[in-house]
């Protein structure tokens, strides 16, 4: 179970709560989720003292490195440039391998600047490291791009494969309405089969900051999907990197090849181009479409309850958003009343799920409710009960 492969805050909750509950021997559960000893007694010793707090993740930061052919040589990797003028040199490089060009990427790089082809926003540094998903569909990514002109009130909306790249949704869009919104998840999951998890910003229309709990129709419908929802840190667009990284690939090719016709068909055909024709860094200049396939879990319009498994302590909010436990109420959601939600007890703390969605962190010791995804942003923000 590398920690690469999967969301590092949901391997961590994991793990503090498998060694809390003295599952395992800890050696052994070290050895499991593919990290040292030292730094599982770090994080058990962070979680019992802070909570889900203690073990969210610290900043990185990223490092970088980067750098006469024959006249028709050089003519041809300039057409395939102006063909793709938002193309660098590897992506470049992998499609003139077919054609019998076998040129080194420093070489192809040093043509484009020979012809005056590099711009100056080309000249950035690789992507830091990456954690990526270990399957497609375990984790969708989905954000709105920014206006991709003066005229629109928002830009299109993007739902990303973590594990891939692939993009499953590209669409423009009149609004935020989370009625439009969901109608277009509907299309993708009707077509491309229902993600484990999916990860977004705390904008609308999945967030409300009017919501104590943050929740809004389209989140819970989500939810009751069996999707397990993840926020990302505010004022942290890098939690989001792949699919703000490919709105900046998008935003390249519109200034530099601008649709001749609608919109929307433009936005279809970057779409079929970006999964299926460019080669991906970081896929091993592969494209998304080689790593993609369709989920296995087939969308219901009409869901049943959620299943909790078995043994699991499941109690049901009441009308004010509560449930009593240990002669005590506690907080959980209004937007959660009359819901069923899963206890997972670990020492002094609750776990608290709605479906598949960590939602809540009870603190019994200090009497503390607390919103399990603002401890990303906002270790502070518990209420006291």
């Amino acid at each position: 179970m590398p920690w690469k492969t999967m969301d590092i805050r949901e391997q961590r909750v994991s793990f503090v709560v498998a060694a809390s509950r003295g599952e395992k021997p800890l050696s052994g559960l070290c050895q499991e989720f593919g990290i040292s000893r030292p730094t599982g007694y770090l994080w058990l010793a962070r979680y019992r003292e802070q909570g889900l707090a203690g073990i969210a993740e610290r900043s990185r930061r990223p490092a970088r490195s980067p750098e006469r052919t024959a006249a028709e040589v050089e003519e041809q990797v300039v057409a395939l440039r102006q063909r793709y003028p938002d193309w660098g040199a590897r992506k470049l490089q992998v499609l003139l391998r077919p054609r019998g060009l076998e040129l080194a990427r420093s070489t192809i790089h040093r043509i484009l600047l020979r012809h005056g082809l590099i711009r100056d926003d080309e000249r950035q540094g690789p992507a830091p490291q990456r954690f990526e998903r270990g399957a497609p569909n375990e984790l969708w990514q989905m954000d709105f791009k920014g206006p991709l002109c003066g005229a629109e009130r928002v830009g299109p909306l993007s739902v990303l494969d973590d594990h891939s790249r692939y993009v499953v949704v590209l669409q423009k869009m009149a609004s935020t309405s989370g009625d439009l919104v969901r109608e277009h998840l509907q299309g993708a999951f009707g077509a491309c089969g229902v993600p484990e998890g999916m990860l977004m910003d705390h904008g609308i229309p999945w967030w409300s900051a009017q919501s104590p709990q943050g929740f809004t129709k389209l989140s819970l419908w989500l939810m009751k999907q069996g999707i397990a929802l993840h926020w990302g840190r505010i004022r942290h667009p890098q939690t989001q990197g792949k699919v703000e990284r490919f709105h900046g690939e998008l935003q390249r090719a519109l200034q530099r090849r601008p649709p001749r016709a609608g919109l929307q068909d433009w936005l279809d055909e970057f779409r079929w181009e970006h999964n299926h024709v460019r080669p991906h860094e970081a896929l091993g200049m592969q494209t998304p479409g080689t790593r993609w396939r369709r989920s296995e879990q087939r969308y219901d319009p009409n869901p049943p309850a959620w299943e909790y498994r078995g043994g699991s302590r499941v109690l049901r909010v009441d009308s004010d958003g509560k449930i009593k436990l240990k002669g005590e109420h506690w907080l959980i959601s209004r937007a959660l009343s009359g819901e069923r939600i899963q206890l997972v007890a670990t020492e002094q703390r609750v776990l608290v799920y709605y479906c598949r969605t960590l939602v809540r962190e009870l603190d019994l010791a200090n009497q503390r409710s607390t919103i399990v995804e603002r401890w990303l942003r906002d270790e502070s923000a518990q209420t006291r009960l």
